[in-house]
Formats: C-alpha cells, structure tokens, sequence
C-alpha cells in the first residue's frame, strides 16, 4: 500500500528473488528500482495523479505505451512493442455487491526486467498473486508473473460459470416441473449476464491468441505451452457460457410453449362452454320476445316442456362433441 497520502495510487511493488517469492518495496524503493537488481512487478492506480506523472516522466517507457497504460479504453488486447508486450485484459469482478458482468480492466506492460499493471478497483486476482509472492509460491520472472496473472485472470471465471450452469439447471427444473411466476425474467436476466461475459470474453480470446505468437526472447517455449493451456481453459470457459446461454434460450422456448399451451387449453374451454350456451341462448331469446303467438303462453306446463327441450339440446351437443372427440 502507499506510504503516504502523496503516495496515493500506488498499491504495491515487489522485488521477486527468483525462486517464487519477492519482498515488497516502499514507493521511493521501487522508483530507484534498477534492472540490476531483479524483476520488479510494480501495480499502480491508473486514475490517481502520482500514477499518471510518473508514467510520463519517469517511467522511461514510450508515450505510446503510458498512454495505454492511462486508457480508459480497456478492450483486451495484446500488442507487441520492441521486447516488451503491452496488454489489457478483464477479470471477473469479485468485490462485494458486484455483478458477474461487471468486469474490472487491467492494463499491463511487461518486459524482460519489470512488469507494470495498473487498474481503477480492486481485483482478487491481483490480491492471489501478492500473497503467493509473500508466501515464498508466487512467479520466479517476468514471463512466470505474467503466465501466473493471466491464469489466476481466467481461473477466478471458473466460480462464475459453475454459477451459471447452477442457475440453469435450477430454471430448467422449475421449467419442467413447477409454475414459477418469475421463472421467464429469472431466463431473461441470466441471458443478459452470460451474453455481457461472452462479449467481454471473445476479445480476451483474441488477446490470449495474440500473445502465444509475439516475438519476445523471454518467453520460452515451456512458457509458451503454459499459456496454451491457459487459453485452453479460457476457451472451455467460453464455451460454457455458450452453452448455458443455449440453454436459456431453449428453456425460455419451452416457458413460453407452456404458457401458450395453457392459453389455448383456457380458450378451449372458453369455446366449448360458448358453444354449449349459443343455441340456449338462441332458444330462450326467441321466445322471449314480447310478441302475440308465442306457442305454449297459456299453457301452465309450457316452461318446464322448454327446460326440458333445452335440457335435451345440450345432452345432444354433448353427444356430438364426444363423438367428434372434442370433449
């Protein structure tokens, strides 16, 4: 953390010791870093003052290359400059309250001698890598901290997509066997969020792919293999989210299959009991006209005769209807 309130911006610097663990340096320690004195991992706040004035005047890196390291833009990316590489990637946002969608960016510049990250909130994955450092099992160089940070970046996903592939298998159940009023927004409001992963995560893919075929002479090829199976598993990941977002769309279809299901059984019934009461309706508004000459008027047997013909016509409606299997 920083020294003091004129460090603010400043989240930590470690100095690794090449076996996996690393000492942490003050601020004034890690702006007298030289290359000599081993790999550095310096981790800044890009939007505090101190981050950005020593980024441009005595970072020695390229403007273009502070510039990026400043961005807000934060589109994952990977980009070889010299004997360095310059990435922006996304991790899953883990802070208290936070949604799953809601991705926190980092930006990164790494070289043979000293990686530099630098964020706005606060990401676990960071947190991991420096108490693994502390603990004497953290990354030995350059390109192991750089391996160990994309990894953890992808590894953190893996919560969030076990969660998914819960909440689908919890919806689909409800789909099959009970009648949730809010079971069509839950389907909607998990679309949404495994849609909003998958557009953060292509770019990430890209970025990865990019970074397995940079020319740089300090990543090896045990390093490079290393970041195969890194990609590897960000690639399962996305796959996942494919298919739970699949999944959703498949279950949303069978919602509203069973909600028109039930509308057309309603309106089944609507018409049979309209069908059954049109020709009562028909007979009694007939001879319930006031008019001279309605047969039966001055017969005291005439409405129970009528009950009983309407009786009849609906026994013979339900004969027909049972005959033509509509009941």
């Amino acid at each position: 953390m920083s020294d003091s309130p004129q460090d603010a911006g400043f989240l930590h610097a470690f100095l690794l010791d090449g076996r996996g663990g690393g000492r942490r340096l003050t601020w004034s320690e890690a702006q007298n870093w030289q290359p000599s004195d081993g790999c550095l991992w310096l981790h800044m706040d890009y939007s505090a003052p101190l981050t950005r004035d020593w980024l441009r005047h005595h970072s020695q890196l390229d403007h273009l290359i502070t510039d990026a390291l400043l961005s807000e833009e934060s589109r994952p990316r990977t980009v070889g400059v010299g004997d360095g590489l310059l990435m922006a990637l996304r991790g899953v946002n883990k802070n208290p309250g936070a949604d799953p969608e809601d991705m926190v960016s980092i930006r990164i510049w790494a070289d043979d001698n000293r990686v530099i990250t630098t964020l706005k909130r606060n990401l676990v994955s960071v947190n991991t890598l420096a108490t693994r450092l502390e603990k004497g099992k953290g990354p030995h160089d350059s390109a192991d901290l750089l391996i160990s940070l994309t990894d953890q970046l992808i590894l953190m996903m893996s919560d969030t997509v076990d969660d998914f592939e819960d909440q689908i298998a919890e919806l689909e159940t409800q789909t099959l066997s009970s009648e949730n009023p809010t079971l069509k927004s839950e389907l909607a409001a998990l679309r949404r969020q495994t849609i909003a992963i998958k557009r953060y995560l292509a770019p990430k893919r890209e970025a990865m792919n990019r970074l397995l075929v940079e020319k740089v002479s300090w990543l090896t090829p045990d390093h490079r293999m290393q970041l195969r199976e890194v990609n590897d598993r960000l690639i399962r990941h996305i796959e996942d989210i494919d298919a739970v977002r699949e999944r959703t769309a498949v279950a949303h279809e069978e919602v509203l299959s069973r909600i028109s299901e039930q509308l057309n059984e309603r309106m089944y019934v609507l018409s049979i009991i309209a069908a059954i009461f049109l020709p009562l309706g028909f007979f009694t508004g007939l001879l319930g006209v006031n008019l001279n000459g309605i047969p039966g008027s001055e017969s005291p047997y005439a409405f129970i005769v009528f009950t009983v013909a309407l009786i009849l016509v609906v026994a013979v409606q339900f004969w027909l209807f049972k005959r033509r299997k509509w009941l």
